[in-house]
């Protein structure tokens, strides 16, 4: 079983594909505020809403996260073979839960706002550019590097590496018994990413390039008390505690004085009470926050190697992921499963460093 912790890494160059969604914001803000990450680029994918207001969501936040040099681009419009779904019932009418944000200036990452930019190309020229430097960390459904992989089949030789949060493996499904959201959204982009891998490792390719896949069962474990907010708050020095209680009236915005620690307050209250009506508790599962860690190499995991499959053509089991960690199918590994993590380090590496760098921005450092 693989072990890793890269922490004290030199520079993690990413590339993210996210659907923001708020785990998906929650992430981006996390990776804003690390210093050693670059990001690349940040591609937008139809997920948890329409993709022209994931670019939106993402122009915005990295406006407010101090970052307006990083590309913002669109790929896909929608899944590769049948109709989009979104969750509003998830993460509000426009991804982001409570939380408002100015309108993103135009002139900022690279591109006119709303600009029917190709993602997809974008991502092969910056991995032929640099072979062996990227991350790709893919936080919604994998149209988009399906796409990636139909042009460019090398593209895992010229990745330094990738990592999933989508699936579910043995594990309760979160939008069918046994689906994962992602992975059901688009689960032919999805089936296309693992065939992909399962074809270059097959060809050689090396292991550490096979994909670091943060499924249900890991991302899970990051259950986000109230009381995470109210920590990350104290760490960005405002002088008002920030308290987001159960108790509070639903739909309770937040007067907190910093914009950064504002907006996700506004968001992850949307998502603790989203929780809450499906009987989890006053809790937010940060899947997407766990997984830009394992790409940022600031979290710790263990995971293990496995052949993983997607369910594409029953109507009862579509989007259901399969992991033969035995060998049974007789194929090499096409991924790594995560197996363990540590959510409570996770939660004081959040705190630490989002705290901080809303800090920063405040004081104008």
């Amino acid at each position: 079983m693989e072990s890793r912790r890269d922490g004290t890494s030199p520079t993690a160059r990413i590339l993210v594909d996210n659907d923001t969604g708020i785990d998906d914001a929650l992430a981006l803000a996390y990776l804003a505020a690390c210093d050693h990450v670059e990001l690349v680029a940040v591609t937008s994918t139809p997920g948890n809403v329409a993709v022209e207001q994931v670019a939106a969501n993402n122009r915005a936040l990295l406006d407010l996260c101090g970052r307006p040099d990083v590309p913002v681009l669109i790929g896909a419009r929608e899944p590769l073979r049948i109709p989009l779904v979104t969750t509003p019932e998830t993460h509000g009418p426009q991804g982001v839960g409570y939380a408002e944000l100015p309108a993103p200036s135009s002139a900022s990452h690279g591109t006119e706002v709303g600009a029917a930019d190709d993602a997809v190309d974008f991502w092969i020229e910056a991995a032929r550019a640099a072979p062996g430097e990227l991350t790709a960390l893919l936080t919604a459904p994998l149209t988009n590097f399906a796409l990636a992989l139909r042009r460019e089949p090398r593209l895992p030789w010229l990745l330094k590496g990738a990592v999933i949060m989508g699936g579910s493996f043995n594990y309760q499904g979160n939008t069918t018994p046994t689906a994962e959201w992602n992975t059901h959204v688009d689960p032919h982009a999805a089936h296309e990413v693992y065939a992909a891998y399962g074809a270059a490792a097959a060809a050689g390719l090396a292991a550490d390039q096979l994909p670091v896949v943060c499924a249900l069962e890991a991302t899970e474990r990051f259950e986000m008390p109230p009381e995470v907010v109210t920590r990350l708050a104290a760490a960005a020095g405002c002088e008002a505690a920030e308290l987001v209680r159960p108790g509070d009236p639903e739909g309770l915005r937040s007067r907190s004085s910093d914009p950064l620690v504002r907006y996700l307050s506004d968001a992850l209250r949307f998502y603790f009470e989203f929780h809450r009506h499906y009987d989890q508790g006053y809790i937010a599962h940060v899947h997407d926050y766990f997984a830009a860690g394992v790409a940022a190499g600031t979290l710790e995991y263990r995971a293990r190697p496995a052949v993983v499959d997607v369910e594409t053509d029953s109507p009862l089991l579509i989007g259901t992921t399969v992991a033969d960690y035995r060998g049974l199918w007789g194929r090499p590994a096409n991924a790594r499963v995560v197996a363990w993590n540590d959510p409570e380090a996770g939660f004081a590496e959040l705190v630490d460093r989002l705290g901080a760098h809303a800090r920063r921005l405040r004081h104008g450092e």
